[in-house]
């Protein structure tokens, strides 16, 4: 029997990035260069709940005679015993520290920093993605070497495949004895996309070759541009030249957010809401942050410029490769009453909205449609919309929105009079107020409970001795309970009514 150090590469992958095809590129690669190898496969449960697990392993000595008896392969890895782990997304080489494989006298982890989210970041209420920077640190913590880099943004650069991208990265940190040319050969048997795979394999090698020693540069992709008003950097220094130099760089992105929304009066009406609270750096920063997030909330005419924008296809084809003409896009588009009548006057449907809010009140019908935007009739049916947007300042939708708004900043207010912490946390319960159809409606609501429990605890507070520590506690626990998710709003309810 061959008696040789074997060496164990786990590649935890999802649904549709191609893990199957870096398994056998991998085993092709060395039974090319001569070695001994197995390579085995274990499904997990559906996209990013869980992930197919791709395990490889692979005899140190090649060339062996016949008379000597192929070693014994194992079929799943050893916790602390793993040579590569060969990430191609980053929550995957957590996923695989929680499980024990890593081990930082031992692993070489190569891993594309871009992420998919999973389906527990998806459904939270609040923020629910997992901190990259604790992701990085882990990383880092265990692994012997540590190659990271955004796979996903080379492979998009250079027309291919971000498996391709991660098998030139894992040749070039030589963590396997396989010889490079091994593994374009292996590409090239496979008959498949050659010329973009080799092209997704050098670049890979490339990034691999000039870490070293060192991990790789962990990549981000750069904000976009806004698509609307331009507007130079004189101009926006001219307009927050009244504001403190600590609030400017939230006032920056919310201005420009703001024009590309509506116009330039929008964006000084921003500005203006916003003054009263410039001379708190701490209260100001979290008040012109959700002011201008609530303030662009995305009515069926801002949806409209999103999916009609030629940025939008432009992306699309560059991700899929594809050249002009070839792509279809359907869009999945749901509105409901709310929506459909949030976009006309004020004026003109308010009766409406009071007779649908009456008529169906835990809910209102919906209209399903799918809209095939790459055609020139579901492109109009869908740009129209963007038609109504100089009408915006007097939808019923604005009507209402900014209707809450002003009761918010003016409970800030009322309680920043009292309480500095306390006007925070109510600034903050601008967080709430998210989501679409039935889920705004629900979380507005929740909003104003929150905003009517806070002041009035604050009131209570007031007239028995200004200690603010319980009405605090009650704003920043509700939100808190709120965004942890539906299962918890029962709780947030009955903490606001006991107030």
């Amino acid at each position: 029997m061959i008696d040789a150090p074997l060496l164990s590469l786990l590649i935890p992958a999802v649904g549709g990035q191609g893990g199957g095809v870096l398994l056998e590129w991998i085993v092709d690669a060395a039974i090319a260069d001569g070695y001994p190898v197995h390579g085995t496969s274990i499904p997990g449960v559906a996209q990013r709940t869980g992930s197919t697990t791709y395990y490889v392993e692979l005899c140190t000595e090649r060339g062996a005679s016949t008379d000597e008896l192929p070693p014994i392969f194992s079929l799943y890895p050893v916790p602390g015993a793993l040579d590569v782990l060969l990430a191609p997304e980053f929550l995957e080489v957590g996923r695989s520290i929680e499980l024990g494989f890593p081990s930082p006298a031992r692993t070489t982890i190569i891993a594309s920093t871009h992420r998919l989210y999973s389906i527990h970041e998806k459904i939270a209420t609040g923020r629910g993605i997992y901190p990259i920077e604790r992701l990085d640190a882990a990383a880092r913590a265990f692994a012997r070497k540590l190659i990271a880099f955004d796979a996903l943004a080379l492979a998009r650069e250079h027309g291919t495949e971000a498996n391709a991208v991660l098998l030139g990265a894992l040749a070039g940190s030589g963590a396997l004895p396989i010889a490079v040319e091994a593994y374009r050969t292996a590409i090239r048997a496979k008959a498949v996309q050659v010329d973009a795979n080799l092209r997704g394999f050098e670049a890979g090698l490339a990034v691999a070759l000039a870490a070293g020693a060192a991990a790789g540069g962990e990549g981000s992709p750069a904000a976009a541009a806004p698509a609307g008003q331009a507007l130079s950097d004189t101009d926006i220094e001219a307009m927050t030249a009244a504001f403190p130099q600590s609030l400017r760089p939230v006032l920056r992105q919310g201005v420009l957010r703001l024009i590309d929304y509506q116009n330039r009066a929008y964006a000084e009406r921003y500005l203006e809401r916003l003054r009263p609270f410039a001379g708190d750096v701490e209260l100001g920063q979290i008040v012109a942050r959700h002011l201008a997030v609530w303030m662009s909330y995305e009515d069926a005419v801002r949806v409209a410029e999103f999916k009609t924008r030629m940025s939008r296809f432009e992306r699309i084809r560059k991700e899929k490769g594809v050249r002009d003409g070839e792509i279809i896009v359907t869009d999945f588009l749901k509105p409901d009453l709310d929506e459909i009548y949030g976009v006309l006057p004020y004026r003109l449907v308010a009766w409406f909205a009071r007779w649908a809010e009456r008529r169906w009140p835990h809910g209102r019908p919906s209209l399903g449609q799918h809209v095939k935007t790459t055609t020139v009739s579901g492109y109009l049916r869908v740009w129209l919309l963007t038609l109504l947007r100089p009408l915006r300042p007097i939808s019923y939708r604005a009507h209402e929105e900014h209707a809450r708004i002003d009761r918010w900043l003016a409970a800030v207010a009322r309680c920043r009079a009292w309480d500095g912490l306390l006007a925070c946390e109510v600034a903050r319960a601008a967080q709430l107020v998210k989501g679409y159809g039935d889920v705004r409606r629900r979380m507005t609501g929740h909003f104003d409970r929150l905003l009517e429990a806070a002041t009035k605890a604050g009131e209570h507070a007031m007239a028995n001795g200004g200690d603010f520590t319980a009405a605090r506690s009650l704003a920043a626990r509700y939100r808190a309970l709120v965004l942890q998710g539906p299962e918890s709003e029962a709780t947030a309810a009955a903490l606001a009514a006991d107030a």
